[in-house]
């Protein structure tokens, strides 16, 4: 993987189709014929999602006789999770901010509106 892993995590996560074998595969090793079933694609095309897959870590591919299973690896994920948690906290933060202005916008509103007959 290269230096910025997050990018290349990021841009594999970017396709619809990658998200959606990511997905299958968290529930389980598959073949790619398997993977390849609710698409309308061909099995050269599923692989090229694999392959982009692969290349981020996302998935890794083994031999099993005949059987080449994928599987989920999701170090990754939780790199982009810890990545994106500080921007969750800045966002929480900033929405918890303006929730005390409006409360207090609301309570001044309702103290000068009780001054007033």
């Amino acid at each position: 993987m290269g230096p910025d892993h997050i990018s290349t995590t990021f841009s594999a996560l970017a396709d619809p189709t990658r998200r959606a074998i990511l997905a299958r595969l968290a529930s389980g090793e598959a073949s790619v014929t398997e993977l390849a079933e609710p698409f309308e694609m061909s099995l050269p095309a599923i692989s090229k999602h694999l392959k982009v897959l692969e290349r981020a870590g996302l998935i890794a591919r083994g031999r099993e006789a005949q059987w080449r299973p994928c599987r989920l690896e999701a170090g990754p994920l939780k790199d982009v999770a810890a990545w994106l948690e500080r921007y969750r906290r800045f966002w929480e933060g900033s929405f918890d901010r303006l929730d005390d202005y409006l409360k207090k916008l609301q309570a001044e509103e309702n103290a000068d509106g009780k001054k007033q007959p």
